[in-house]
């Protein structure tokens, strides 16, 4: 007997079992929808003109005022950090490094991408591989690592540190005062406040939750207009000349703030959100409660802001760490930074890892060493380029926020496909979904092991389970 032959969507990447199936679901869920060409997110037709102005349109005169005035004032405004456009990457593996495609499975991106742009192995290394003149992986031993990090990664401590701590919680407290609804709960994210940032660069988030908020809908209904209002009122401040405001996005605020006394920049995120979680779940049941409800969410807006009421959660888990795995963690972001091509007109679409996956592998691997207080951070790193190597094997899950035995985490387990970081406080959603280019950070990875400061270093206690990789 044969077997019944499938027809594929090459949208979404389902199988039907006829023609006729196939083109009832593509009119249904697809017919009317584009993408848009300078983010690749799919979008109604008629919507592209609300969401281009949403998200990207600027005016001529608008883009040239913000850099005259960038200009003016600081000149280093314009840095190479990138924020992530959502709070959560919503399917970003499955869509195409070349194009605005979208596709159903990683395999049907990764054929489209071979067929339709001849992405071969060879084009991938040349377009993924870019070391920088002050990349760490050219050091001749330990020690100028170390000295690199004391001098420009990790941040100053002293008089300078305590005032901008300062005059961070002042801004902090502006935004609260600015708010134009009554904040019942704020908590705060980002590298600074988990203590990951550097000497020239940190992120800050800012959860406000307010109970004028009836509801979820109620809260994506009132935002465009609390965000817009949050804007106007910090720009009439007196903090306004250090305050640049960013593009913002369909639920937050974006800034960039200078710090007075040492000309440090904090990247701000304000996010107004209805609080679903509250500040201590009373009870276990309430946590899963969350997470059913989060899985059952099909509306991505919905899912950033569910995502947004486990920041402190988050922050909690990274926090935690020792310093010397948050210098680990510094090093590993730098490698990021320097270590790759600058995305080109080409592979526009090209999403790395995100700065919160790398934190969460970087803790991995020092847990597999046995959570060692001192350790060598050239051993860190060697053990950290190996796995990233191998990351078609990679699962790494936790269980503090919820149990082996919980539903959701099963169903989501057994449908990812590798690599897998799933959030430590979310079990639906696996951090590897903001990247669609492991494989270009495999190819680095490996050639950057065959870097000087790697050279004829081998493992040792408590790294010695990187020998059977």
């Amino acid at each position: 007997m044969g077997s019944l032959k499938s027809y594929s969507c090459e949208q979404c990447g389902n199988d039907f079992v006829s023609h006729t199936a196939l083109r009832y679901h593509f009119r249904a869920k697809h017919l009317g929808k584009v993408h848009c060409e300078k983010c690749g997110r799919e979008v109604l037709k008629e919507r592209l003109r609300d969401h281009e102005e949403a998200n990207h349109e600027r005016t001529s005169q608008q883009v040239n005022h913000e850099r005259t005035s960038a200009e003016k004032q600081w000149c280093f405004w314009d840095m190479l950090q990138k924020r992530e456009e959502k709070f959560v990457a919503m399917e970003m593996s499955t869509s195409c490094r070349m194009c605005p495609r979208q596709f159903g499975t990683i395999h049907s991106r990764e054929h489209h991408e071979k067929q339709e742009h001849h992405f071969t192995a060879r084009r991938r290394a040349q377009m993924a591989t870019g070391f920088s003149s002050d990349n760490i992986v050219d050091y001749k031993n330990p020690t100028e690592l170390e000295r690199f990090i004391e001098e420009k990664l990790r941040p100053i401590p002293g008089p300078a540190s305590i005032a901008c701590a300062t005059e961070i919680e002042a801004i902090i407290n502006l935004i609260k005062e600015c708010f134009p609804l009554p904040v019942a709960r704020l908590i705060k994210g980002g590298s600074y406040v988990k203590g990951t940032d550097t000497q020239d660069w940190s992120d800050i988030d800012v959860v406000l939750f307010s109970k004028a908020f009836e509801n979820l809908e109620d809260c994506k209904k009132k935002l465009p207009e609390v965000i817009d209002d949050l804007g106007k009122r910090l720009k009439k401040s007196s903090w306004s000349s250090r305050i640049m405001m960013a593009k913002r996005t369909q639920l937050s605020l974006r800034f960039r703030f200078k710090c007075h006394r040492n000309h440090h920049i904090h990247s701000f995120d304000i996010m107004p959100c209805y609080d679903m979680l509250g500040p201590t779940p009373s009870t276990a049941g309430i946590k899963q409660s969350f997470y059913r409800k989060l899985y059952l969410c099909n509306d991505t807006d919905e899912i950033q802001m569910y995502s947004m009421c486990l920041l402190q959660y988050q922050v909690e888990f990274i926090k935690t760490s020792t310093m010397r795995v948050k210098d680990l963690i510094r090093l590993v972001k730098h490698w990021f930074r320097t270590s790759f091509a600058k995305p080109t007109a080409q592979n526009k679409f090209r999403r790395l890892p995100s700065s919160y996956a790398v934190e969460l592998i970087t803790i991995f691997i020092w847990q597999l060493a046995g959570k060692p207080v001192c350790f060598s951070l050239v051993q860190g790193m060697r053990a950290i380029l190996k796995f990233l190597v191998r990351y078609t094997e990679m699962c790494i899950v936790w269980h503090k926020h919820y149990s082996p035995n919980c539903m959701i985490f099963k169903k989501v387990i057994q449908k990812e496909t590798r690599p897998v970081v799933l959030d430590p406080t979310n079990p639906t959603f696996n951090m590897c979904k903001n990247s669609n280019a492991w494989d270009e950070v495999a190819h680095v990875a490996r050639r950057s092991l065959l870097k000087p400061l790697f050279n004829g270093v081998q493992a040792k206690e408590p790294w010695l389970f990187t020998n059977g990789w």
